[in-house]
């Protein structure tokens, strides 16, 4: 009998070391990015200079630093796709369980490898129109996710709108993003709305033609999570967009040249 009062008294302990240890995470990641996002603000009130604005949303994220220190990142698209990108290398590889497609591609050579149900592509014209199809999912998908990192890219030129509301009736600023010769569908504009009290982007507009008075489409930017010191948007109040976001120090190079499986979850 005492054995198995020692076993459940074993047992009880470690349930509360854990549910303690879980606690004191969240209360860290609490932490940290009231830290990141106090630091933000105390940048002066949001700029309606774009330069500046652009500065004070990074800063808000996480900063240049750490977005530099970012090595591995996953995620899943819309439900349907996984992605995972080797920053560093500049490579991605993208899972489509929907049509049983396994794409490699290093975005600086455009070299890549294609399996289609198991079996690897090898036709030369088929793997390059291939290779196409994953930089263009690869360019949309990572909008997706990490559009705010490429406010400063030169090929985006972002304009002063107006003062606006978000749908909580907080402050923030309008701002239009154009572009000149980049990516798939340069002819797209872009709103975004920055919080004047966190000088983080809440929501976003589409229009599929930079000549539309009124956006196609306007989609939250929320739920904000800490991922090693920098401030992600995923799993979004509409359930569309990026999910499932994790970061990785370190991955085996198999993962972007090879057919095994990766466990995105």
């Amino acid at each position: 009998m005492n054995k198995y009062l020692i076993l459940a008294a074993v047992t009880l302990f470690s349930i509360s070391c854990q549910q303690r240890s879980i606690q004191n995470n969240n209360q860290t990641s609490s932490i940290v990015r009231k830290s990141i996002i106090d630091s933000a603000k105390a940048n002066k009130a949001l700029s309606k200079d774009p330069n500046l604005m652009t500065t004070q949303v990074l800063a808000a994220m996480g900063g240049r630093e750490n977005w530099d220190k970012l090595k591995f990142v996953s995620w899943t698209f819309f439900g349907s796709r996984h992605l995972i990108w080797d920053k560093s290398n500049n490579r991605v590889r993208i899972d489509s369980p929907r049509d049983s497609s396994v794409y490699t591609l290093n975005m600086s050579t455009g070299q890549g490898r294609f399996w289609y149900a198991d079996n690897e592509v090898l036709d030369p014209e088929v793997k390059k129109d291939k290779m196409r199809k994953a930089k263009s999912i690869w360019i949309n998908d990572m909008y997706w996710l990490f559009m705010p990192f490429k406010l400063n890219d030169p090929s985006v030129e972002v304009l002063y709108l107006r003062e606006d509301t978000l749908d909580s009736g907080q402050a923030c600023s309008l701002f239009s993003l154009t572009f000149t010769d980049v990516g798939d569908t340069p002819e797209n504009k872009y709103d975004i709305y920055v919080d004047h009290s966190d000088h983080l982007i809440k929501k976003w507009g589409f229009y599929e033609k930079h000549t539309n008075l009124t956006a196609d489409a306007i989609w939250p930017w929320d739920n904000y999570q800490l991922y090693n010191g920098l401030l992600l948007s995923g799993d979004r109040s509409d359930k569309k967009g990026p999910s499932n976001i994790r970061i990785y120090d370190q991955l085996d190079d198999t993962v972007f040249n090879a057919l095994e499986c990766f466990s995105y979850y």
